[in-house]
């Protein structure tokens, strides 16, 4: 869940644009003060101005996130909400998510896809009731995903159907604390035990004070985490009071994030999802549930079936490498110096210290252990499929 808007990974100081923009042109989160005061280092990301680092290094950011917490601003991201008797129905047929299977203040990381099966956008959907249901999508795909979603729901509605959506990225903004020392902290400043929720449980509370947030436990970091909505006016408020509560706490900038999700083995839309690839070539068929796969039903779902019972001709794997680092775009190649694919993610790996790449190769090529080269300035480096996430998963299941 993090829209790309560089060619390359944020790692290594890499300028991350595709175009230029004008001062005036970028948008800022309302935290943008804060970050310049802490120094943060401000880059233009999807159309905003984002901290990619503030004092520290982006290693030192990123390894303090692995052992303490860490406070990402991702108000940025695309804030919706979905209200009425066919809600339910309505998120089913734009998205490969079960949300009927879910439990009341639960939520799933979904895909919403177009007529061929690609992948528009990948989302998190966190049920509130059946009736209502609150989800958040990549901010570089905010203008496709409202344009898609409304056309959607226009023809949806026209069959006499009841749903409304409300955008809240204006109204709400969102934090993301991350790292195992993120319940420590934020126990501090809630009155119920977050024991209660496990990872992908939400539930709506007072934090530090301010009332009517949203806390929802998952992240972009593969700790235990969570994202906390807040109401904007007073984003700021609990910000300096998540960072005021302990010495552990620091702010972390997009750098660090793309680092982190990479170790994760987790997708960067624009990189290694985008509409021309599907939910099985990406190996992410798993947020396909069984009840899902029997109905269908959803956008592009005659492709994602077939593609299910037969063979694709691609599929993203891990890749663990020495010497110089292979970034988005390499050519994959096989013993023979034969193309067999390309590198959608790459960075050294602060935890590992050595390489980790996600990319996409033919099926015979993608074996753990299957030993492969990256083309990088056109020098051969060998790299070996490995198994993905390169590191386990924090999440707390309670």
């Amino acid at each position: 869940m993090f829209c790309r808007t560089t060619k390359r990974s944020l790692l290594g100081f890499v300028k991350p644009k595709i175009r230029t923009y004008s001062t005036e042109e970028l948008k800022r989160t309302v935290l943008y003060d804060l970050h310049v005061n802490n120094g943060g280092k401000m880059v233009p990301f999807g159309g905003w101005s984002m901290p990619v680092q503030y004092q520290s290094n982006i290693k030192d950011s990123h390894l303090h996130t692995r052992s303490a917490v860490s406070l990402f601003d991702v108000s940025h991201m695309l804030q919706l909400k979905f209200r009425g008797k066919d809600a339910t129905e309505f998120l089913e047929k734009i998205c490969v998510v079960d949300a009927e299977g879910l439990k009341d203040d639960t939520g799933s990381y979904t895909l919403m896809l177009n007529d061929s099966g690609g992948i528009i956008d990948d989302l998190i959907v966190n049920k509130i009731s059946s009736e209502s249901y609150y989800v958040v999508a990549n901010a570089g795909c905010a203008d496709k995903d409202l344009k898609h979603i409304s056309s959607m729901l226009a023809s949806f509605k026209d069959g006499n159907h009841s749903v409304e959506m409300q955008d809240l990225s204006k109204e709400f903004s969102l934090l993301a604390l991350q790292g195992p020392k993120m319940a420590e902290v934020l126990g501090q400043g809630v009155s119920f035990d977050l024991n209660q929720i496990p990872f992908m449980y939400a539930t709506s509370a007072e934090v530090f004070g301010v009332p009517d947030c949203r806390i929802t436990r998952c992240g972009y970091t593969g700790e235990d985490g969570v994202e906390i909505s807040v109401p904007t006016a007073r984003a700021v408020e609990l910000a300096e009071a998540l960072l005021s509560s302990s010495s552990k706490v620091k702010l972390a900038g997009l750098g660090a994030r793309d680092s982190l999700r990479l170790e994760a083995g987790l997708c960067l839309y624009g990189n290694d999802l985008d509409e021309t690839t599907t939910p099985i070539e990406a190996a992410l068929a798993w947020t396909i549930s069984k009840r899902r796969r029997s109905k269908g039903g959803f956008v592009g779902s005659g492709v994602v079936m077939e593609q299910l019972k037969g063979k694709v001709s691609r599929k993203r794997v891990g890749f663990t490498s020495t010497g110089p680092v292979a970034r988005t775009g390499c050519d994959i190649l096989d013993q023979s110096g034969q193309k067999i694919g390309k590198v959608t993610s790459g960075c050294p790996s602060p935890s590992l210290n050595h390489n980790v790449a996600i990319g996409y190769v033919t099926p015979p090529n993608g074996k753990i252990g299957h030993k492969v080269h990256f083309s990088v300035r056109n020098k051969p480096v060998e790299a070996t499929v490995t198994k993905l996430p390169f590191l386990p998963a924090k999440y707390f299941f309670g």
